[in-house]
């Protein structure tokens, strides 16, 4: 196959903090012709300003980065850039991620132990305007339909229930009173399915609302 010219090329940036699987990404992307790695991030902030200055086609985005994590920083990108091809990086150790992510415009999900065989195909398909949600990712998903998402608040209170903290402790932590709490842990309970606080933050934790 003859070498692409530049202007065919589907240009790639990856932003991921774990140097070995972007070096990893930049061998599998270097053997491919039609595509070129322009750009590595090690964070989310990195992400953003590489994107600036390079403008890829499709960007590969690591969901948990420091600084600034890739959901936070897809969100920036698709702000500046409405069409930016972004595909989110995940372990999938819940849905929560990925409807955060889907909410910041990712166009596709490539699980990590899938990226040194899937990779290659992920990024034409993207590239080509299509989206690409694994089997595996769209099966968990579904375990949780219909979803509905607890706000900020609620994520805060079962974040500190999380932590051993009884109703009037957490009110005096968030400045609010007891019986706001109450309503919000009852509001958490009956969202999650939940029968208790254990099994709210059992839920919480399995679906990555939450990390202990």
């Amino acid at each position: 196959m003859s070498q692409e010219s530049s202007e065919d090329l589907i240009r790639v940036l990856c932003a991921d903090d774990h140097p070995l699987v972007r070096k990893g990404i930049a061998s599998i992307l270097s053997n491919e012709t039609d595509m070129k790695l322009v750009a590595e991030a090690g964070n989310g902030r990195e992400a953003i300003e590489q994107f600036r200055l390079h403008h890829p086609d499709v960007t590969l985005m690591d969901l948990r980065m420091p600084e600034c994590d890739g959901i936070a920083a897809a969100k920036t990108i698709r702000a500046e850039a409405p069409d930016a091809r972004i595909i989110a990086l995940t372990s999938f150790d819940g849905d929560q991620e990925i409807y955060r992510a889907l909410e910041a415009g990712v166009r596709g999900y490539l699980l990590k132990e899938m990226v040194h065989t899937e990779v290659v195909r992920a990024v034409r398909l993207v590239h080509s305007g299509k989206r690409l949600m694994p089997a595996e990712v769209a099966e968990r998903l579904g375990q949780y339909f219909p979803q509905v998402a607890l706000t900020p608040r609620e994520v805060e209170v079962i974040g500190l229930v999380a932590k051993g903290l009884a109703n009037k402790e957490i009110a005096a932590h968030l400045g609010t009173a007891g019986g706001t709490i109450k309503m919000h842990v009852q509001n958490i309970l009956e969202k999650l399915g939940a029968s208790d606080r254990t099994h709210a933050v059992t839920i919480a934790v399995q679906r990555g609302i939450i990390r202990l």
